[in-house]
């Protein structure tokens, strides 16, 4: 199973790609989608959209693992990030890509062992469990560690 993993952010959208086949997992891509220049938020939504639909036509996933919005302290921040996770789901369904939804607390105890893991611990697992050369960026290295979550969650 191909399988896509989105950390939605307004300003920087990390995917990543894996394949899981039986227990194996296989790295196919990662990269982030940057949308800090564009000043209009609107137009940032639209940038999400389509690169996402982008990377969906060029690596065909089967599913798609999203994370969870979840409230810090900015309520704004929250409805930013509910915006661009929106974009990015409605990309994947256009797509005709299953989304699957998971917290961020359950991504970080799957990939971690540990639900309050910080960033470098969850490149750092990402790295040794697709046993990649370097580690990848933190956004590109959480939706890493979304796709590795559904794929355990998906054979539980």
């Amino acid at each position: 199973m191909r399988i896509l993993g989105i950390d939605p952010g307004s300003r920087i959208t990390g995917y990543g790609l894996i394949e899981s086949r039986r227990n194996q997992l296989e790295f196919i891509a990662c990269g982030t989608i940057r949308t800090a220049g564009e000043a209009n938020f609107s137009r940032r939504l639209l940038v999400i959209f389509s690169d996402i639909s982008e990377v969906i036509s060029s690596y065909a996933p089967e599913v798609a693992a999203v994370e969870e919005v979840f409230v810090a302290r900015d309520p704004r921040a929250a409805l930013k990030l509910g915006h661009a996770r929106g974009a990015a789901v409605v990309a994947a369904l256009h797509q005709g890509v299953e989304v699957f939804n998971y917290s961020p607390r359950r991504v970080k105890q799957t990939v971690a062992g540990y639900g309050q893991a910080d960033k470098a611990q969850i490149q750092y697992m990402v790295r040794m469990l697709l046993r990649l050369n370097a580690a990848p960026s933190s956004d590109a290295a959480d939706a890493l560690a979304l796709a590795i979550c559904h794929a355990h969650h998906s054979f539980v």
